[in-house]
């Protein structure tokens, strides 16, 4: 088959990769639309109330094969999750499109599934907010998803406040409260100027955790009322994800 008559994606990654893939965009969506270039791929996607945002950009070198056209897939993420979790890590997963079938294949071992992708013109792919974000905390994956943790054991909502020597993670509950405080010294950095507070949902910040929890660093940023960011990366660094969660302003109902 000619290069450029028919576009062409033959991609293979490890099983563990494609399952950190999956799960940290299924926290916010069921279907996303993959844009495949030829440096790497990038996803964004936006929740279906607006509240909550991702964008991941994976280096070429993540993969262990990347031979492509440059191409947008809209997948359904149930179905490759379906196919991805039957594997272990060191598995591979391979990847296969051509536009005279319209198919994608995915393969693993003796196991091939075809799938059709989804008509990408109708996906809602956001445009990032540009945030200068006051004040930003480094601290492990592992301490945050804890903290969180505890704190959806007594609420729903949770406040983040911080000044120039603490990041204080705190909820109230209607009897019981709980308060996480990491002062200066026990984080890896800590930058802000004046003392800020705002207010998310543990709803989305929860399921997060689970994907950061294993991972060295997770750089958290916001402001009085600001939307959070949240920035990790995996896979040594060619994996980046940056997460956005609109704030709950006090008098929200």
């Amino acid at each position: 088959m000619e290069r450029g008559v028919s576009q062409m994606l033959n991609v293979t990654a490890r099983q563990d990769l494609m399952s950190k893939i999956i799960e940290t965009l299924g926290v916010v969506v069921e279907d996303a639309r993959f844009d495949f270039g030829e440096a790497g791929m990038e996803v964004r996607v936006v929740d279906p109330s607006h509240v909550a945002m991702i964008q991941m950009n994976i280096d070429a070198a993540a993969f262990d094969t990347w031979e492509i056209d440059e191409s947008k897939l809209g997948l359904e993420l149930r179905k490759i999750k379906e196919l991805v979790s039957l594997g272990a890590a060191t598995d591979m997963i391979e990847m296969a499109f051509n536009t005279d079938s319209g198919v994608l294949t995915l393969n693993l071992g003796k196991i091939d599934r075809n799938i059709r992708p989804l008509d990408d013109s109708t996906m809602n792919v956001p445009t990032l907010p540009n945030l200068e974000l006051p004040c930003t905390v480094k601290l492990s994956g592992a301490d945050f998803a804890q903290a969180l943790k505890a704190a959806r054991q007594v609420g729903d909502l949770v406040n983040f406040s911080i000044d120039s020597n603490t990041f204080t993670v705190h909820v109230q509950g209607s009897t019981d409260s709980v308060t996480v405080a990491f002062h200066k010294d026990e984080l890896q950095s800590l930058e802000c100027e004046n003392p800020a507070r705002s207010q998310y949902s543990l709803t989305y910040l929860v399921p997060m955790a689970k994907v950061f929890g294993p991972l060295e660093t997770v750089e958290v940023g916001f402001g009085e009322n600001y939307p959070l960011s949240m920035k990790f990366s995996f896979n040594d660094g060619a994996a980046n994800v940056q997460y956005f969660l609109a704030p709950r302003v006090e008098n929200d109902y």
